[in-house]
């Protein structure tokens, strides 16, 4: 029985690879390996690793030893020393890693250098910070592509990756989010002592090449949805450079009743206020991926998603800088953008990953990567 190991970081990859791994652990073929860090291990976000122990997989590592963390910009090298333990422990027959963090890039590099297969989710894709960068470098590291659409595949040949290791699933998140097992609104509102019953969600994430502006932006975007006078439901950003600054901000909600504040919500409970809110509002790929596929009203800030949508093609995004007269025209503006609008996938993510995986010719494929030329038609 080969071993499967997916590397989990934030609670947004755990969402995104949740239905792959449930997938792999009722297979008869494979064993399901979890192995949790990065912002999993924070206090202050929420300790997230517990939601993945509630989850009750088989296998799950917590690499404890990485807790004292404080945000995204550690030493890549104190996560590929601890991840190789475990690999050692373990000895998996693939890695599988997500997007473009820096746990899935400790886990590709270990992966190559050990000889294990990298399957690497959602490789591709643009973003409009330091992420892209990671996610591109994971590509070259990875010997099997498991990509959300065609674009993404064009890109990945465009990096000389080969096309034969390049398979459109879609976007596994979509797998947990068009289920019948999502919890209802009422159960949600209950669980977090949410008391709106009209809301829009509120998600701003630091951009890091952008960090000496942080603050000023930050401070635009609460003073308008503060301005808005409407009720929102916050959740904390993520741990890249410049988080505290955020959070600093944030602190302009307390005893306001119109802003209730999270640093983590179960992944199924957000989709379910998700698609109930009014909108959502700030720069996470939510807004770009997962609004759409509800078609509820994204209100998309600053440069974080560059590249990532069409505002011609998407028609629930409404992009703004982070100006405050700008982000409450928008918002003025929501109900005009209420459009389903997604390019991700069918929903049957998990079933087409573990058909690919079942491929004998999969674990035949050669472990030493080649680039591949593309023909441009000079001469």
């Amino acid at each position: 029985m080969k071993r499967i190991v997916f590397i989990t970081g934030t609670r947004a990859d755990y969402g995104k690879i949740k239905s792959l791994i449930k997938k792999v652990e009722e297979s008869t073929m494979f064993e399901a390996y979890i192995y949790v860090s990065g912002m999993h291990l924070m206090e202050m976000f929420g300790n997230t690793y517990d939601e993945i122990l509630k989850d009750g997989y088989k296998n799950i590592q917590i690499a404890y030893g990485l807790a004292n963390t404080r945000d995204a910009s550690y030493d890549l090298g104190d996560v590929i020393c601890n991840f190789t333990g475990y690999v050692r422990k373990v000895k998996p027959d693939m890695i599988v890693v997500h997007g473009d963090r820096i746990d899935a890039l400790a886990g590709a590099v270990v992966g190559a250098l050990s000889n294990i297969k990298v399957a690497h989710i959602e490789g591709g894709e643009l973003s409009g910070t330091i992420d892209e960068s990671i996610r591109h470098a994971i590509s070259k590291f990875a010997h099997l592509h498991l990509v959300s659409n065609e674009t993404a595949k064009r890109r990945l040949i465009q990096l000389g990756e080969n096309p034969d290791c390049i398979f459109t699933i879609g976007s596994p998140d979509i797998d947990v989010m068009i289920s019948d097992r999502l919890p209802d609104i009422n159960q949600v509102s209950e669980r977090y002592g949410i008391g709106f019953k009209k809301y829009a969600i509120l998600m701003y994430h630091p951009v890091t090449t952008e960090y000496e502006y942080i603050g000023v932006k930050i401070r635009n975007v609460v003073d308008a949805v503060i301005a808005s006078n409407q009720n929102y439901v916050v959740i904390y950003p993520n741990n890249d450079m410049g988080y505290e600054i955020i959070l600093n901000e944030y602190k302009r909600f307390e005893n306001n009743e119109k802003f209730r504040v999270f640093p983590s919500l179960r992944f199924e409970y957000f989709l379910t206020l998700l698609k109930n809110s009014s909108f959502i509002i700030g720069n996470s790929s939510a807004g770009i991926r997962e609004a759409g596929i509800y078609g509820i009203p994204t209100i998309d800030i600053g440069n974080r998603q560059t590249g990532r949508f069409d505002i011609e093609k998407d028609k629930n995004i409404q992009h703004v800088e982070e100006e405050k007269s700008a982000i409450i025209d928008a918002i003025c503006k929501t109900s005009q953008y209420r459009q389903d609008s997604h390019e991700f996938g069918n929903g049957d993510s998990a079933e087409k990953f573990l058909e690919i995986i079942g491929d004998d010719k999969i674990w035949n494929m050669e472990l030493q990567k080649h680039f591949n030329e593309i023909n441009w038609g000079m001469t």
